[in-house]
């Protein structure tokens, strides 16, 4: 069985299309999202976008979505 966190780490993001949350309303105090291959998601820092960013695998991604819409995050 592959290893889901490993295969996430994997990815190369130099190709990456990042994109920034309608919600931003063209503030720079944002983050972006990139998809990833099997519904994983990338995410960074806007304001530094050459840290390395938060990876997530689509389950984590899911749930984490979960708390942020129900407001608990």
């Amino acid at each position: 069985m592959t290893d889901p966190r490993a295969e996430l780490y994997a990815h190369d993001l130099s190709a990456a299309t990042w994109r920034k949350a309608t919600a931003s309303a063209g503030e720079n105090n944002c983050v972006e999202v990139a998809e990833l291959s099997g519904g994983a998601r990338a995410v960074r820092d806007s304001k530094n976008p050459d840290r390395e960013p938060l990876l997530f695998t689509t389950s984590e991604w899911t749930a984490f979505r979960t708390v942020v819409i129900a407001e608990e995050l």
